[in-house]
């Protein structure tokens, strides 16, 4: 009988391949989808398990995800701690689970993903409860839970083959029940279209490692970054903080959101950085599973870029959203109340009581038509220099100035919230203006947040400027210059990871390390 030769097995490998991978490293664009996933229901783990797995597995065959080169699905909506899975480790081997014989300790949701990467040509990213026998960190000192294992949440990578090519796992935990690497990890992964690309996932965005360190010691400037947020008024709403994060720091980034507004989370997109979004979504009421696509600019061709056309601001009004939103701790902020009936502007400074940060508002707004039925949002100006004190989480340092909503105009308490209203305030111009500290780990970036969307203002639609000065501080101007109703704040937050300046961006890692200490040792002994 005839052999067909081996080699013709090979060029038919390669020609499939160059007709599924959708971009080339010689092209400008690579093309891009983010999941928004509303995780399963069902009255078992087993049943939630199998659920999710298959709306992935839709997804990853659907048309809308042809001609994609890389997936990314959110946090935590896959498995949980009753169908964990080991995950190899690519910096040791590279291991196509797809191809795993039986016996093998990988969990058949792996291997099925792992077969679909390979099957549809994607590099896919994921996000799951790992699981690691203790006995196989010799260097970790710390006690081991009673069954014998460590408890990770992980994001996973496949290249096009199906083979595990990253794994990172979460450092900073958000009140989870699970485990912290002893010896800190970093994601990021090469790909044949010529990008690298970093991964994070959730809460680790407001702190300096592994997010911040792989943009400045590294000079990573595409991310991955998986995420069951929970949002919070008024400054960290879910593609609120998605869009700021990838301005200040001028990187793409593909966020991938749980979808369940009703407990809190939500928020998807694609940004461009200093260019805005390519695409976002804040979903309403019970959730969707959804692919979000977008052609992504490449950034060693930044020059070939061009501002987009933004679209207007919605002229609909959102009722009180259908999700829920949590409050940040306002009270601790100095303010003072915007009288919105006394004339069309206001230009103040407000210092912070317990600092030097001092903040300049110019303030410029329609006048408004007021009866005894009038429902509308206040104002007040805040100034605030200190830690972001979130009950039972690890904690980060911010400056902040910023113009904040309030529903009643007394209380600050009233303040981070929203209601249903029958007038509009409209603001023509904002400014703000404060000079900050130059410290080895910060980010500035412009923090704002529409009441019409639940979405920030659109690049395009504002004027952001910072000037480093000789002495080490940077003044920065932050403008708002298209009309825009109802905001729910507009600000110059500063997320300041080693205290203000006075270390090298390590603190956040440590306390993470302690937060995550108390964590596995309440895991020990309940």
């Amino acid at each position: 009988m005839y052999k067909i030769p081996a080699v013709f097995f090979g060029l038919c490998a390669l020609f499939f391949e160059l007709l599924t991978q959708a971009s080339l490293p010689s092209d400008l664009y690579y093309n891009a989808g983010v999941v928004e996933f509303r995780p399963s229901a069902a009255m078992t783990s087993e049943s939630r398990l199998n659920d999710n797995l298959a709306g992935y597995l839709e997804i990853l065959a659907s048309k809308e995800a042809e001609s994609l080169d890389i997936i990314v699905f959110p946090e935590s909506t896959l498995n949980n701690n009753d169908d964990m899975t080991f995950v190899p480790n690519p910096s040791k081997v590279k291991v196509i689970p797809c191809d795993a014989e039986e016996g093998e300790d990988y969990h058949n949701v792996l291997k099925q993903l792992s077969c679909a990467a390979r099957k549809y040509a994607k590099y896919l990213v994921i996000n799951l409860t790992e699981k690691e026998l203790c006995s196989e960190v010799l260097q970790d000192p710390r006690p081991c839970a009673s069954n014998g294992l460590n408890i990770f949440n992980t994001n996973v990578v496949f290249d096009r083959q199906g083979t595990v090519i990253s794994r990172y796992r979460k450092v900073h935990l958000y009140g989870e029940n699970k485990n912290f690497t002893y010896v800190p990890e970093f994601g990021w992964f090469e790909t044949d279209f010529g990008v690298r690309f970093g991964h994070f996932i959730c809460f680790d965005i407001l702190f300096y490692s592994p997010a911040q360190e792989m943009v400045d010691k590294h000079g990573i400037k595409d991310f991955i970054f998986t995420t069951m947020w929970f949002s919070q008024l008024p400054f960290l709403t879910a593609v609120q903080i998605q869009q700021a994060w990838s301005y200040g720091n001028d990187v793409n980034m593909l966020a991938a959101g749980a979808s369940n507004p009703v407990a809190g989370s939500t928020g998807t997109g694609i940004y461009n950085g200093r260019n805005g979004t390519l695409v976002a979504v804040m979903n309403q009421g019970l959730g969707k599973r959804t692919l979000y696509v977008s052609r992504v600019p490449k950034y060693p061709h930044q020059k070939h870029r061009a501002r987009r056309s933004l679209p207007s601001a919605p002229t609909t009004r959102l009722e009180k959203p259908d999700i829920f939103l949590k409050r940040d701790y306002l009270q601790f902020y100095d303010t003072i109340s915007v009288d919105l009936s006394k004339g069309t502007h206001l230009s103040q400074k407000l210092c912070n009581s317990n600092s030097s940060l001092c903040c300049s508002f110019d303030l410029h707004w329609q006048p408004l038509s007021l009866n005894e039925d009038s429902q509308h949002y206040h104002y007040r100006l805040g100034a605030f220099r200190g830690i972001r004190n979130e009950a039972a989480v690890e904690k980060n340092k911010l400056m902040n100035c910023a113009l904040i909503s309030c529903i009643g105009k007394e209380d600050i308490m009233d303040c981070g919230k929203v209601h249903s209203i029958n007038t509009d305030v409209i603001f023509e111009n904002i400014t703000i203006e404060a000079t900050f500290p130059k410290a080895n780990g910060f980010l500035l970036m412009p923090n704002s947040l529409k009441a019409s969307d639940l979405m920030p203002v659109a690049v395009g639609e504002f004027e952001w400027s910072e000037v480093v000065r000789n002495d080490n501080q940077i003044d920065v101007r932050y403008s708002l210059n298209t009309s825009t109703s109802n905001l729910l704040a507009f600000s110059i937050y500063g997320n300041y990871y080693d205290g203000y300046g006075l270390g090298d961006g390590a603190s956040s890692m440590v306390m993470s390390t302690l937060c995550g200490l108390i964590v596995v040792l309440v895991h020990l002994y309940l």
